[in-house]
């Protein structure tokens, strides 16, 4: 499910264009673009020590002089650390601000320096500062492929996944190989475009693209890297025999995998089921680690937890303790957290419960002198999961109370909740009702509220059937007119009857639709939905509809149960989910390619729900949260 953006990036009408302009220009003329080395770039940092601050910064009368002096080689190190720093606090125009100063001063600097205010720029998502930055950046101190890596953050906000637009505005800066000093920003640009549709399912252009600029992989001997993030993109869009396929291919083509290929072809194997091959490709890795002398193609720890995992959803539990011995016996595995977290979870899956108290008190014993080792508090609440369900209250209870002080890392709400819900079932479960009862009062005064979907609650509303109360702590809506198993197209709003708006409209001229609506649908000139329009994000009034939207917005298909989003509406705390209809099989995974056929949000739920009458037989029950 796509997420929403934490804030919408702004950038004018003629950003795009200054793009495509720059990659135009560039590709007629290669020559003209200054790609400056790593070593100029650190010769050019690295010089006499003066201090920087803002407030020692002057504006020098003679700046002009100090340009043409080559003596002077300023020390921009504590520049750019000020910078990095002021990025964090998101501190745009203080940033701004000291560089324009530094340049008075200093006069031009150097590439590490502008690629840190063009980071800044992107942080702080100002993207038509970061495009200028960057076209300064050509025609002055140079650019480098940290830039680029720059530049492609920005133009994945800009067009949020937009992937046919993409390839276009990307096959401009391929055309950079024709200057054979690009052949490392050409790798790096095929890299960072890669990953972008690999991770996002789109594998027809990533395959496309693999197939168009094979040959600059070939001179880089980068190919094997690439059929991994192909095997990867398999996996990612559930079509795990996809990356056997690859894996042939990386046959036919005479090239040594890597430990990361055979890793995802494990990966593969857990997700296919096929756990008998998964052991083929393990002794296959070893043989051809021992056979090339290769340390680098032994397994690791990454090999033996992926399966772990396979092995712990076949609930096989002799290969569980096979990997385990293999994976102590080996002295060169670096046992982590995560290691020993996959062997216990792994062993809980398998229903040994004492195998994996046992490996539980290994890593306590071992976090003694290793902190490193301390268990995470997904952890403590698995262990937590298997003892309540056996109605070990005593043993859920120590873990309930270490759980605060012996954990590593940040204990959630969710899962201070949780722990807290598992100590009910435990009692529960051991017979002690009034004990579950006390906590459960708790747990309803400490939270305030149970979402129906969780465990915890399934487990009160058993309790208050035991205890024979009459009067329920709990307080459900109900849902009396819909089924939750029925499609959502039933209830939905038709996307006509919502009134999108336009993404080029001034919001000046809808603002008194959200004095209505808390959040509205967008479209395009072509009737597709881009994002949705919250009432808190309308702030300025020349503002367009587009640069204030959010998107990716959260989507279902027509196929989606009405208990499925009411789900997502309580647990995302969205406000509002698009219904869309996908236009074609291979780019459903796209909002761009998604026809939005209606909308539900969430006031259309509160208008469905009602408090239960005395004598009133519940439908469905749902806790508002």
């Amino acid at each position: 499910m796509p997420q929403i953006h934490r804030f919408s990036f702004t950038y004018s009408s003629e950003t795009l264009t200054t793009l495509f302009k720059f990659c135009s220009a560039t590709t007629l003329a290669p020559h003209n673009l200054h790609i400056s080395s790593s070593s100029s770039s650190s010769s050019s940092s690295s010089s006499s020590s003066l201090p920087f601050s803002h407030r020692s910064l002057k504006r020098s009368t003679d700046s002009s002089k100090r340009r043409g002096d080559l003596s002077i080689k300023p020390n921009l190190k504590r520049l750019t650390a000020r910078i990095v720093e002021l990025t964090r606090r998101k501190q745009l125009r203080q940033v701004l601000e000291e560089v324009e100063i530094a340049k008075e001063r200093y006069g031009e600097l150097n590439t590490i320096v502008m690629n840190a205010v063009m980071e800044a720029c992107v942080h702080c998502g100002d993207v038509d500062s970061a495009v200028r930055i960057f076209r300064e950046m050509s025609q002055s101190c140079g650019v480098d492929d940290a830039t680029f890596g720059t530049l492609l953050k920005v133009i994945r906000r800009i067009l949020h996944g937009n992937c046919g637009f993409l390839c276009i505005l990307f096959s401009t800066l391929f055309s950079f190989y024709q200057c054979s000093r690009l052949l490392e920003l050409n790798l790096l640009i095929h890299f960072s475009l890669t990953c972008l549709w690999y991770s996002a399912g789109d594998l027809r252009r990533a395959n496309g693209l693999l197939a168009r600029y094979s040959f600059v992989l070939h001179e880089g001997g980068s190919l094997i890297i690439v059929y991994n993030l192909l095997m990867k993109g398999y996996i990612n869009v559930g079509s795990p025999n996809g990356a056997f396929d690859v894996h042939e291919e990386i046959r036919r083509q005479g090239l040594r995998p890597d430990r990361l290929t055979y890793n995802t072809l494990l990966s593969a194997c857990v997700m296919s089921g096929k756990m008998d091959a998964a052991m083929q490709f393990l002794a296959e890795m070893k043989d051809e680690a021992q056979k090339a002398n290769a340390h680098d193609l032994f397994p690791d720890a990454i090999t033996y937890t992926t399966l772990l995992k396979g092995f712990g959803h076949a609930k096989d539990l002799p290969s569980v303790e096979k990997i385990m011995m293999e994976m102590k016996s080996s002295h060169d595995l670096l046992i982590d957290r995560i290691a020993y977290t996959s062997m216990i979870d792994a062993l809980l899956n398998c229903g040994s419960v004492k195998g994996a108290l046992c490996i539980f008190g290994e890593i306590l014993k071992k976090s003694g002198s290793n902190p490193d080792l301390r268990p995470k508090p997904h952890l403590y609440l698995s262990m937590m999961r298997a003892f309540a369900s056996k109605g070990d209250y005593n043993i859920v209870k120590k873990l309930h109370f270490r759980m605060w002080l012996d954990t590593a890392g940040v204990i959630t709400t969710s899962a201070q909740a949780e722990a807290d819900e598992l100590l009910m079932e435990a009692a529960m479960n051991c017979g002690q009702v009034e004990v579950a009862l006390k906590i459960l009062s708790l747990v309803v005064s400490k939270w305030e509220r149970i979402p129906c979907t969780t465990r915890g609650s399934m487990a009160a509303v058993r309790l208050e059937v035991l205890s024979g109360r009459t009067n329920s702590m709990l307080s459900p809506y109900l849902l009396p007119q819909v089924s939750l198993g029925n499609s959502i197209e039933d209830i939905m709003l038709p996307i006509e009857e919502a009134r999108p708006l336009q993404s080029k409209l001034k919001l000046e001229k809808v603002v008194m639709r959200f004095y209505w609506d808390d959040v509205v649908p967008v479209i395009d000139d072509w009737g597709n939905c881009v994002g949705v329009v919250h009432r808190e994000d309308c702030r300025e009034l020349n503002a367009t509809i587009s640069s204030i939207m959010r998107a990716p917005f959260p989507c279902v298909t027509l196929s989606a149960t009405i208990g499925q989003v009411i789900d997502l509406l309580l647990e995302k705390r969205y406000k509002m989910i698009i219904v869309v209809k996908p236009s074609n099989l291979f780019e459903a995974g796209f909002a761009s390619c998604l026809r939005a056929v209606g909308i539900f949000s969430s006031k259309q739920l509160n208008n469905l729900t009602s408090f239960p009458s005395s004598g009133q037989k519940p439908f469905a029950c749902r806790m508002l949260t």
